[in-house]
């Protein structure tokens, strides 16, 4: 069992880990956080979602940063706001004792005016969506011509999700002589590429190769037309009263009015977006 102590974390960081009640690092920080402590080289760690990735980029990324220059000197992309909000806030508890330092997230379905007028101020990172990203950049509200860290978290997800363009557009307005640090959770042939074109001579750290997530789940579907879909729904909750699901939709407004449908249908339904 490593402690953070351990990592060569400096006393500040500690504080702040110590009072989230983090002890022990996962075997994903025990490798990584050393590592791009000592030389903050390119760097590729895999490992699954749920083993502490944000900890393991984000506590040596906060050692390297000085929050006394007015610039932008990290980039986190992130696949979703959700995620993006996650890493912000564990990045601003863990900078809790170092000075100045300041962290903005950025993402769709949030006022861009807002963000336009946070990014007036100094910011030295900024954790970001890739869509809502290219707009800043077009709108010259953002600018990453003075980044020295890239952070891509959840790599896989983001090709998985279409943003492979996106991705090549951005990193294209960044520095050449830049530190690329990626996290994903597979190594695919796209993320290989990117590794190719952006990476050169990374160091990889690969955790929990051999485990196999999820293995006790059966997936089934079944295809019905659009505007079938509340019914075919109905028709599963009436066949099985005892289940609980998990709704995904595509919009807030979607999930809004399914939640009232169903519940007009005599279904206890809630909302989350």
């Amino acid at each position: 069992m490593t402690t953070f102590k351990q990592l060569g974390l400096s006393g500040p960081i500690l504080k702040a880990v110590a009072e989230l009640g983090f002890e022990s690092a996962t075997e994903i920080q025990e490798q990584s956080i050393p590592a791009l402590l000592a030389h903050p080289r390119n760097f590729i760690g895999l490992a699954q979602t749920g083993t502490g990735k944000t900890a393991a980029f984000g506590l040596p990324l906060i050692e390297h940063l000085d929050s006394n220059l007015p610039h932008t000197q990290a980039l986190i992309l992130a696949p979703t706001r959700e995620l993006g909000k996650q890493i912000a806030d564990q990045l601003q508890q863990f900078s809790k004792y170092k000075k100045g330092l300041r962290v903005l997230p950025v993402y769709g379905g949030a006022p861009i005016g807002k963000q336009i007028q946070a990014l007036k101020k100094p910011v030295h990172v900024i954790i970001a969506t890739p869509g809502r990203l290219l707009d800043l950049i077009k709108r010259r509200a953002i600018h990453l011509d003075q980044i020295q860290w890239v952070v891509l978290d959840e790599a896989d997800e983001m090709l998985n999700m279409g943003f492979k363009e996106d991705l090549d557009k951005i990193l294209s307005f960044t520095p050449a002589e830049k530190h690329t640090w990626l996290f994903s959770a597979t190594m695919a042939k796209d993320i290989r590429q990117i590794v190719k074109k952006y990476m050169h001579d990374p160091l990889e750290v690969q955790v929990n190769a051999d485990q196999e997530g999820n293995v006790n789940i059966e997936h089934r579907y079944i295809i019905v037309d659009r505007r079938d879909k509340t019914e075919a729904l109905t028709r599963f909750l009436d066949a099985y009263p005892d289940m609980r699901s998990l709704v995904f939709c595509r919009t807030r407004r979607d999930t809004q009015q399914l939640a009232e449908e169903l519940t007009e249908r005599g279904h206890a339904a809630e909302v989350i977006h």
